[in-house]
């Protein structure tokens, strides 16, 4: 069910090209510089430490033929650098540099620039990065999913059965499955699939006799090929607890370990291996992935025992209850620590995509919280219910105790029984309405379990995005660094409407708001400064005096915000932004800004 779900998600809507990791920081030559002679090297400088790549680097001279380069290095084994030595005899005019390294958190990044060399070229060449191969990406990106929501399959499931004890543990033995092969499935593929994803190439590159070896001599091909392992010894484990019950301190103690073990594997390949205090990161991480599995997953485990387990009393689910809670307050610590050290600012929450995506996952952690709550409450019933069930068997228990010694049953006065009492067969209706109010506690557990598990599929859909996005503190580094050196960085142009009595303004943000492919964001604020959702935005652009246009932008509503990552602005100028918001089925408004697009 939790993969269905997933699929249903990732095929009606997820983001578009991940945003680089890794920012640019300077380039020498500066982009876009005239120098009087030809550079004996090119070196690029990034927020973080960056693995090359054999084709890192594409220079081509003005007449677009590609020029002959030295491998490309690390220049004063400073590996947050990129550096490529260029012939002696260059040349004048404008040349294009076309880059690709991939960040230390494992997402492969890539841009261009332009340098000239006495005077500019009479044409400018248009810069972009270099091209995509998209079904690659994707089919990495999905793979990625299934590894998390696997990890929290497997590792939430064995939690369960080895620390609530449920009845019958069998019903959980296909989850348990089905999580192991989803994740060996999900890994394998991400083996492969690492060599194109890191080129940007088609498929047909991950099956090159040398593309498995390369892949295995970095560090997220090292973390994958230490997860196989780890996947294999986790069933070799399994295989041997198969059948108990009960699991003693050293079964506990090795489960863990491989479960911190699995954890491990993600936080040495992802935004916790790069940037500030990596130590905390990384402890952070491996324990906030371990209490969103041991929860998500549990959930699932106690969902399937509800609906498969006839026999399922509720001290199983009340320890799965304070489980829960103590998983909670892990993801909450770890979250906050997190949260702070990928922003770095209150302004990053809002003016970053990385901290408008937390806002939407806080938003639904709220909600998972909320839900989690209604189905404490149910445990707390439940648990309740079977102890006002049980009270009367030990009464009656007693009592058969008493009669059997000679002792009259009917307590001091000696009385006999009545039908009206609950301890003889005038019981069975008030024990049948106990039963009745179990069974009812027990239906509303499992619906609001379901829905928790649910909530739970899309908190993991939005987790996985964030990963794919640039921390907050390194955009907004990389935007101050640049502006100084004289990169251009995003442009950001807020555009106030009014349709009748209603008003809002819209923030849209182009990068690099530069000549050539931009990606256009677009979120609308209502009027009292919250997020707003409009049925349609539309953008077009207009330049003029050279008399191109209106070019449509073609944005589409992502989820919280509208945007494209295929908007082409051929030439430098100043163009005519128009924004079109319609409000309802009949009022719209179109209001238009100029925007400065730079080389």
């Amino acid at each position: 069910m939790l993969l269905g779900s997933l699929l249903v998600l990732l095929l009606l809507g997820t983001a578009g090209t991940a945003s680089a990791h890794a920012a640019l920081e300077s380039t020498d030559p500066a982009d876009g510089s005239v120098l009087k002679s030809a550079p004996r090297a090119l070196t690029l400088t990034f927020s973080e430490s960056v693995a090359l790549l054999d084709d890192s680097f594409r220079v081509y001279d003005p007449d677009n033929r590609r020029v002959r380069t030295s491998s490309a290095h690390h220049a004063k084994d400073a590996g947050d650098t990129a550096s490529v030595t260029l012939p002696a005899k260059l040349g004048t005019g404008t040349f294009t540099v076309a880059w690709r390294v991939v960040s230390a958190d494992s997402h492969p990044v890539s841009g261009a620039f332009t340098f000239s060399i006495g005077k500019p070229s009479a044409t400018t060449p248009i810069t972009t990065a270099p091209t995509e191969e998209p079904l690659t990406g994707s089919l990495y990106d999905i793979a990625r999913y299934f590894a998390y929501i696997a990890a929290a399959l497997l590792i939430g499931t064995a939690t369960f059965v080895a620390l609530c004890r449920p009845p019958n543990p069998t019903v959980l033995n296909k989850p348990i499955l089905m999580g192991w092969w989803t994740l060996l499935a999900a890994t394998v593929a991400l083996l492969i699939l690492r060599a194109p994803y890191e080129a940007g190439t088609g498929l047909a590159t991950a099956f090159e006799p040398s593309a498995i070896p390369k892949t295995l001599t970095s560090r997220p091909g090292s973390a994958l090929a230490a997860r196989v392992l780890l996947i294999a010894a986790t069933a070799f484990f399994l295989l041997r607890l198969r059948g108990r019950e009960r699991f003693g301190r050293v079964a506990l103690g090795t489960g863990a370990v491989l479960a911190v073990g699995l954890a491990l594997t993600w936080a040495s390949a992802e935004h916790a291996s790069a940037g500030i205090q990596v130590p905390v990161a990384m402890t952070s991480a491996v324990l906030h992935l371990l209490a969103m599995s041991v929860w998500l997953g549990g959930l699932t485990a106690l969902l399937t025992v509800l609906y498969r387990s006839s026999d399922l009393d509720a001290a199983p689910v009340a320890r799965f209850s304070r489980l829960a809670f103590a998983s909670v307050t892990v993801l909450v610590v770890t979250g906050i620590y997190q949260s702070w050290r990928g922003l770095g600012s209150w302004n990053a929450l809002t003016g970053t995509s990385y901290g408008r995506i937390l806002l939407v996952k806080l938003g639904a952690v709220t909600l998972l919280l909320a839900v989690a709550g209604w189905s404490r409450r149910w445990t707390g019933r439940m648990v309740e219910a079977e102890v006002r069930l049980r009270v009367p068997e030990l009464v009656r228990a007693g009592a058969d105790g008493a009669v059997a010694s000679g002792e009259p049953s009917g307590g001091a006065g000696g009385g006999a029984s009545h039908p009206g009492d609950d301890s003889e067969g005038g019981g069975d209706g008030a024990q049948e309405r106990r039963d009745g109010s179990k069974d009812r506690y027990r239906r509303g557990l499992r619906r609001s379990v379901l829905f928790e598990v649910g909530v739970g599929v899309v908190v993991l859909v939005i987790t996985t995005l964030l990963t794919n996005t640039l921390p907050g503190r390194a955009a907004a580094d990389a935007q101050q660094t640049a502006t100084s050196a004289g990169i251009p960085a995003a442009s950001v142009t807020t555009v106030p409407f009014r349709v009748g009595n209603a008003g809002g303004k819209v923030q849209i943000t182009l990068d690099p708001g530069r000549v050539g492919e931009n990606s256009v964001e677009a979120v609308v604020y209502g009027p009292d400064g919250g997020f707003a959702t409009v049925p349609e935005l539309r953008l077009s652009f207009t330049l003029a005096a050279q008399k191109i246009g209106p070019l449509d932008a073609d944005v589409k509503d992502e989820g919280g915000y509208w945007g494209t990552n295929t908007l082409n602005l051929p030439i430098a100028g100043t163009w005519t932004m128009k924004v079109t918001v319609r409000t309802t089925d009949v009022d719209q408004v179109s209001v238009s800004r100029q925007v400065r697009i730079v080389r």
